[in-house]
């Protein structure tokens, strides 16, 4: 471990662990939010569980988290981060209306395909062929793709006009949590 990895930091532990995020971030910021990414993604996996298993009897079931931490580790983090550096960057905030271009580009462009990324990774990951992964997109995308307007808009507005840029690949990973754990629940 390098020397400023190993240093101690004072105060408490919430504290310490935010220190040690940013020192993270700082130095490893993909990694690092590849990372928060999978943990969280994997967390929302097993919310979806404690959800269901209080609906069914049932043990809990470590290949769906897995699965979500895998997808979240390979894709939500690293192509969140590059997502708003590319936005920050095709439109800089002090531009007019760049709330409502990136909002635009994020709900009508990115969110269609990136829940089409999640089906199609899913479907690989459980090992699932083509005539699933078309049954499923017919049975429930759609849904899937209004519930993400109406949920993911208002997190984005928060997100893209209130969060330093630094943070909105963890701001959207915290409301992730809860929309992965809607996802694990409407993909079965």
């Amino acid at each position: 471990m390098s020397p400023v990895l190993s240093k101690p930091v004072p105060g408490s532990l919430p504290q310490k662990l935010l220190a040690r995020y940013l020192l993270l971030l700082r130095l490893y910021p993909v990694l690092t939010k590849a990372v928060s990414s999978a943990l969280l993604s994997a967390l929302g996996s097993v919310v979806s569980q404690i959800i269901e298993k209080t609906q069914k009897k049932g043990g809990l079931d470590l290949r769906g988290p897995l699965r979500f931490a895998i997808y979240g580790f390979l894709f939500t983090g690293p192509l969140s981060h590059y997502f708003y550096l590319y936005l920050e960057h095709q439109i800089p905030s002090d531009v007019p209306f760049a709330i409502v271009k990136k909002l635009l580009l994020d709900r009508l462009v990115v969110a269609p395909a990136f829940l089409l990324l999640f089906y199609f990774v899913m479907n690989f990951l459980e090992g699932r062929d083509t005539s699933a992964l078309v049954k499923r997109l017919k049975t429930s995308y759609w849904t899937a793709l209004k519930m993400n307007w109406k949920v993911w808009t208002p997190v984005q507005f928060i997100n893209l006009t209130y969060v330093p840029m630094q943070f909105q690949v963890l701001f959207g990973n915290l409301v992730a949590l809860f929309w992965f754990a809607y996802l694990a629940s409407v993909k079965k």
